[in-house]
């Protein structure tokens, strides 16, 4: 990776088998794929990085480096690294939306891409504009709030409603955050945010590996936006996991590995 980042992953399974990177959402890092690893790492060599603002991984540069362009050229510059000329992506909400910019950008080191609960974006600057102000007030309360607090009220939200069905790992995911960076979290969402990103929606014709888009039954939001990409991008498929809504691998992990061992292999 470039001087500006050092990046922390971890990894499981063997070298010696085919490499899948894992992308995880806003407010977490490479260990929330745990559960998912464990069911993979016997057919793939499964490597889990912290993205920037994220994890142990440092950014050494300007809050410029959280900007998207930055982080795709950092993760392929990180590729090259590993020695990595191709592999499967796994990605997740924000890291979905990062793994969509690079199937576009990147189209040549990518085989197969599993998008989690994702979105090319917000179509319109007016969209992104409004965004862009509900994202000021989180920014705040990340300067502001201690964290145990901001996350109790993040996932208050009504996106995770079918999370708290499942108190234990709520609790987990909770525990997870409690030593978090706050202020790399704000960094990220000012830079990387919904609000922030260019639409990718006009770009989708530019996809060329293949691509399955996972969503939960619970979520009828990104459901009807894994709908709508599918229309947009040839040979899409979209797999409707039950009894999950938007954190499909954490809610539902068994019924989420069966549809990432089935696509990949």
């Amino acid at each position: 990776m470039t001087s500006t980042y050092r990046l922390h992953y971890t990894q499981k399974g063997s070298p010696s088998l085919p490499p899948i990177v894992f992308l995880h959402g806003f407010t977490g890092c490479g260990h929330d794929w745990r559960g998912v690893v464990d069911g993979l790492s016997d057919s793939f060599h499964c490597l889990l990085p912290d993205l920037p603002g994220h994890g142990q991984t440092i950014v050494d540069g300007s809050d410029e480096e959280f900007h998207m362009d930055r982080v795709a050229c950092g993760l392929v510059r990180w590729l090259d690294e590993l020695s990595i000329e191709k592999c499967h992506l796994v990605a997740y909400s924000m890291g979905g939306r990062l793994g969509l910019y690079l199937a576009i950008n990147y189209s040549d080191r990518f085989d197969r891409i599993v998008l989690e609960s994702s979105s090319p974006g917000l179509k319109t600057e007016e969209e992104r504009a409004v965004r862009r102000a509900h994202d000021a007030l989180i920014t705040k309360k990340l300067q502001t709030m201690p964290v145990e607090e901001f996350m109790r009220e993040w996932y208050d939200q009504p996106l995770f409603d079918s999370l708290r069905q499942y108190p234990d790992k709520l609790e987990g995911l909770l525990k997870d955050r409690s030593r978090a960076d706050m202020a790399g979290w704000a960094k990220s969402l000012a830079m990387m945010g919904t609000g922030q990103q260019a639409s990718l929606w006009p770009r989708l014709n530019e996809v060329k590996a293949s691509l399955r888009l996972i969503v939960g039954e619970k979520d009828a939001k990104f459901q009807e936006i894994a709908k709508e990409m599918a229309e947009e991008i040839l040979g899409t498929t979209v797999a409707v996991v039950a009894g999950a809504g938007h954190n499909v691998h954490l809610e539902q992990p068994v019924a989420f590995v069966e549809q990432v061992r089935q696509y990949l292999t």
